[in-house]
């Protein structure tokens, strides 16, 4: 039977190491098996388990509540509400409470995986907010600010352990705040990042020296912008594009190639 460590499970499973470690310590999720030197080895069934627990949290279930789902999937029968969460910290935006805001949104980026959080609570969040009234405005504004802050916390966290180096930067018009949220997403893998917050038009990447480069573009590559990544990759350069519609765009391209 095949072994992993702690390091090739998170990447099989695009999971933090330091959330598996708090599922097995903080919440008994998990208990892997123990190398003769004391490192932790999981097997087929720890990778099919962390689906489970991965798959329960897509549906809502916070992690504190999902131990006895694994044993008896019927002792919760409906999913926690999205929209329950969103209007919690939308309660919060309305009155406005930043300090309590900031709480919150740090709980629940500690019981949920990031990209999971940013689907169903913060990007629903801040479409409910878009509009002309300034008052929108000065709400999503406050928002932004903490998820700011917060993807902040990620990126610090990150630093204090090992991990690659990543540059994250916007290629033409983004909204601004999806470079964060992908901050948080990258820091959260344990990516030691640097960030670039303002959108650039011609990046010059070979200023700086990273080990990955993350670029956030949305929409298909122009001819331009293909040819200009095709260079950067010549170079050498681990160039990973984020945005589902940038990613989708290369897909179609590499296998328009292929044919």
């Amino acid at each position: 039977m095949a072994l992993y460590t702690i390091s090739e499970v998170a990447e099989l499973c695009e999971i933090n190491p330091v959330t598996l470690r708090a599922w097995q310590r903080r919440y008994g999720l998990l208990k892997p098996q123990r190398s003769e030197g004391g490192h932790r080895q999981f097997n087929e069934q720890d990778v099919a388990r962390i689906h489970t627990i991965i798959s329960w949290m897509e549906r809502g279930v916070p992690v504190s509540q999902i131990k006895p789902l694994l044993d008896n999937p019927t002792a919760i029968e409906h999913d926690i509400n999205w929209n329950g969460l969103q209007q919690q910290l939308q309660a919060l935006l309305h009155i406005p409470a930043p300090a309590k805001l900031r709480s919150c949104l740090f709980e629940q980026g500690r019981e949920y995986p990031p990209q999971i959080l940013i689907n169903h609570v913060l990007r629903p969040l801040r479409m409910q907010l878009f509009g002309p009234h300034e008052l929108f405005q000065a709400l999503r504004a406050l928002l932004d600010g903490i998820i700011i802050e917060y993807a902040t916390f990620c990126m610090n966290s990150s630093r204090k352990k090992a991990g690659k180096t990543a540059l994250l930067l916007g290629w033409g018009k983004n909204d601004p705040i999806e470079l964060w949220m992908h901050a948080i997403v990258l820091a959260k893998a344990g990516m030691h990042l640097d960030i670039l917050p303002e959108a650039l038009e011609h990046p010059p990447l070979s200023l700086f020296k990273a080990d990955r480069y993350f670029i956030a573009t949305e929409g298909s590559l122009n001819t331009y912008r293909r040819k200009q990544l095709a260079a950067w990759r010549l170079t050498g350069l681990d160039i990973t594009l984020v945005g589902s519609t940038a990613l989708l765009a290369e897909h179609v391209e590499h296998n328009n190639g292929n044919v």
